[in-house]
């Protein structure tokens, strides 16, 4: 004996419920086999509507009602059913006795419970007489099979009639295969009754108890239960298999392919359920039974359900009296209000529940009056009532022997910004169950997802601003990097901003970095605020916010990306070399959010300066003195200009812009600005405060570059300033000496000048665009701690940037 159900959207097309009647054909081939059919998909919704309709005296109940007959007509037309003209008469009977029900409640502007059970029931009537008929099978009535109390919806079973009832009806009926509708059942009265939601399948598990069957088939419009809603968790995958405990976990909390009393039945007689998939029938699903799946993952499933309110009772009226919890939950309870998730601080300060936001009001209305008196004497605060929350819950067999799910939970939601507003977790360890912010749900379930299912794969969500030299690079490392960091390291690295300075884009599903140039083009004009209010509501779990500008304006946003959780990439010198308590600030909130704040290319583009320097102090080290060559720019154009000598130093100048090596205006790298920068960062990164302004800067440029104020009128500048570059030069060579744009930090005090470096200094052989760092410590006192190696250009910026966000994915 083997019981099949079919949900609605099994049957909800004519190719769907083909595909049902050659799944019923295959299987009634190996046994006996009993068919539980649901309404057609929208069908029990559409009545409910036409409910309202005439109950609010609106006559387009009549349209609906008339669009539900028709749907059911076609099928039999579909289908090519024989005796047609005999099935649609059937199909006409019965709306129209359904209809002199609505015309009632269209003239009474009321509706009783004893007649909302006769309509519910309409659709589950009509699919199973179609089924039927399609087959050519005998058609059973759970009217007269199913017993209940006398309440009409979800109303309760007498097992020991109905038990009684099916055997005696499946045991005189020695039929194949035999049709039944769903849902439906009847009181002593013989009156309709249903059986609430997900009522079909409990028809199914019912009639498979009390039958004894070998297993109850579920067939559906997925392939089982999932880890995860896969609607919201694109990486979710079916469960193989899964005890009674934990689907009752899952389904409780939002799993919306079978439904907690489902269970029930077969779980006491030890009878298998399956999960299938009506449209991929050959696909294993899920296997429900009562053994404990082993299984190399602790978590079976994550769950959710929207729409929760949460209500506090609180005060200190509360601490060591007795009675408040039952009088709680007893005003529930006599509103008819289903508490979904408990929790009472220890102090029993306080009490808190989980409940459905429609019956917000109830609950206050009925709370509220219960503790009148305490709350007028103010020993209880009124009800605290917060709603567009949700609950999430962890669910696992495995979990009550496993240290550490909990730390796992939390951590991963804290790194992403989800605050948990309420904790709850049974004593069996089945599950752990958190409440949180409705808006945060995709980014929870897709973050726990990957953290216990995924094999450690961490999604890193780039939000890219500044594409121009730098950037541009980075996005193509990225390109080409993206299958190598995947399969080596386990990051999948998606882009889903860019912005430039005239225009962003977003592709909340990763942008297509072949075609990027030409998406930008086409994008919205770019504002900085619209861009992290973008980055904000798409709430995407490790999300990456990398700056690839030198401007002071987005620097000033740094703040709201890490207070919402999001890592901050930046080549941008301004923020580190701003004012201290703001550099201070940056650094705390990052801690406090548990938001990576990285700034490696700060100093040195790709070369590990800073985080060299980090380690140095953080392992006790003390730095005594600093002297570096910082400026990739200055030491290619002196270099160029002492090889070069037939190019003037604003040839040279023009050149190192050209290949990005200069910022985008070049008076911030040969004012000496850029090297200051860069030295204060390093003397702060070695704990010392100071500001900008403390940094002595002997400029090397003549009063004239000074006061330019565009960069076309300091180009030119330099031109006319030809004649004393060249005076610079020639001494540095009489003298057998380099010319290097030095920065030096000692006993509390910093400079940066422009100095003729002798021939047996470390820094005179610096080629290129190289910089040099060289650290006096306590460690390193007489031989210095030397950093060497290309500190300019738009390839190696870019790639110690993607340093910095595999840093943030590693972390």
């Amino acid at each position: 004996m083997q019981i099949l159900k079919f949900g609605g959207t099994s049957v909800g097309s004519t190719e769907s419920m083909k595909k049902v009647i050659e799944i019923i054909l295959n299987a009634s081939k190996t046994d006996k086999t009993i068919v539980v059919v649901s309404a057609f998909s929208t069908i029990t919704n559409s009545l409910i509507t036409a409910t309202e309709q005439a109950k609010n005296g609106n006559d387009r109940y009549k349209i609906t009602l008339d669009d539900i007959k028709y749907k059911h007509i076609d099928r039999v037309e579909d289908l090519q059913l024989n005796e047609p003209l005999e099935i649609i008469q059937f199909i006409e009977e019965e709306i129209s006795k359904v209809s002199e029900l609505y015309q009632g409640i269209y003239l009474t502007k009321s509706v009783t419970q004893k007649t909302m059970a006769i309509i519910q029931s309409l659709g589950e009537k009509l699919s199973s007489y179609l089924l039927s008929k399609a087959l050519n099978m005998p058609l059973a009535d759970s009217k007269k099979l199913i017993k209940t109390q006398s309440k009409y919806n979800n109303a309760t079973v007498d097992f020991k009639q109905t038990n009684t009832n099916i055997q005696v009806y499946f045991g005189s009926h020695n039929d194949k295969t035999t049709i039944i509708g769903g849902f439906i059942a009847s009181n002593d009265q013989e009156e309709t009754t249903t059986l609430g939601r997900g009522g079909s399948d409990y028809t199914a598990a019912i009639i498979a108890s009390a039958l004894n069957a070998n297993k109850l088939e579920i067939w559906t419009d997925v392939s089982g239960l999932f880890t995860a809603n896969p609607s919201i968790v694109k990486n979710a995958f079916p469960i193989a298999e899964i005890s009674y405990q934990e689907a009752m976990e899952l389904s409780h909390f939002g799993a919306k392919v079978i439904y907690p009393p489902t269970i029930i039945p077969v779980l006491n007689k030890n009878i298998p359920i399956y999960i299938k998939n009506t449209f991929n029938s050959q696909n294993k699903g899920t296997l429900i039974n009562s053994k404990t799946a082993q299984s190399k993952n602790v978590i079976t499933g994550i769950s959710h359900i929207d729409n929760i309110a949460l209500l506090t009772l609180e005060g200190n009226g509360m601490i060591g009296i007795p009675g408040f919890s039952k009088r709680l939950f007893e005003a529930l309870y006599y509103e008819k209000i289903n508490v979904k998730l408990i929790t009472q601080a220890s102090s029993e300060h306080s009490i808190c529940i989980g409940i459905d936001v429609n019956d917000i009001q109830k609950a206050t209305r009925a709370v509220n009056q219960a503790f009148e008196y305490e709350i007028i004497t103010k020993k209880v605060s009124p009800l605290k009532v917060e709603n567009e929350l949700s609950i999430i819950a962890l669910v696992g067999d495995h979990m009550k022997s496993h240290q550490g799910i909990s730390g796992k939970l939390f951590s991963t939601l804290g790194h992403n910004n989800v605050n948990v507003r309420a904790i709850a977790q049974g004593a069996s360890e089945k599950n752990i169950s958190v409440v949180i912010a409705t808006k945060n749900v995709k980014k929870a379930l897709n973050s726990l997802h990957a953290a216990f299912f995924e094999n450690q794969i961490k999604q890193l969500n780039l939000f890219i601003t500044g594409v121009g030299n730098v950037g541009g690079k980075l996005i193509e490392q990225i390109n080409q990097q993206q299958a190598y960091l995947l399969d080596k390291l386990h990051l999948n690295i998606r882009v889903i901003g860019i912005s430039n300075s005239t225009f962003q884009v977003f592709n909340p599903n990763g942008i297509d970095l072949s075609s990027w140039k030409n998406q930008l083009k086409n994008g919205e004009k770019t504002d900085f605020t619209s861009f992290y209010e973008k980055v904000k509501k798409y709430n995407l779990r490790n999300s990456v916010f990398v700056d690839n500008t030198a401007n002071k304006e987005i620097t000033a946003i740094y703040p709201n990306y890490l207070k919402q959780s999001i890592a901050v990439v930046t080549c941008n010198k301004i923020a580190c070399s701003s004012e201290y308590k703001n550099y201070e600030n940056l650094k705390l909130l990052s801690k406090k959010y548990q938001a990576p704040f990285l700034y490696e290319t700060n100093v040195g583009a790709g070369l590990p300066i800073i985080d060299t320097l980090k380690n140095l102090v953080a392992s006790g080290d003390e730095i005594k003195e600093i002297q570096a060559v910082l400026s990739g720019s200055l030491n290619f154009i002196f270099n160029h200009l002492g090889l070069d000598k037939e190019h003037s130093f604003y040839e040279v100048v023009h050149q190192a812009s050209i290949e990005g090596f200069t910022e985008p205006d070049p008076r911030i790298d040969l004012s000496g600005i850029d090297v200051m920068r860069k030295i204060l960062i390093l003397v702060r990164e070695s704990g010392y405060t100071m500001e900008l302004e403390d940094i002595e800067n002997n400029s090397f440029l003549p009063k004239k570059s000074l006061n330019t104020s565009s960069v076309s009128d300091f180009m030119e500048s330099l031109h006319e300033e030809t004649d004393y570059f060249s005076s610079i030069l020639k001494k540095a060579q009489d003298n057998n000496c380099q010319l290097k744009f030095v920065a030096s930090f000692k006993e509390g005090k910093a400079r940066v000048s422009l100095q003729e470096i002798p021939t047996t200094h470390p820094f005179y052989n610096l080629d290129g665009s190289d910089n040099i760092v060289m650290f006096y410590t306590n460690r390193y006192v007489n031989q210095p701690l030397i950093i060497k190696g290309a500190g300019a250009g738009a390839a190696v910026t870019a790639s110690g940037i993607f340093a910095d966000i595999i840093r943030v994915g590693n972390g």
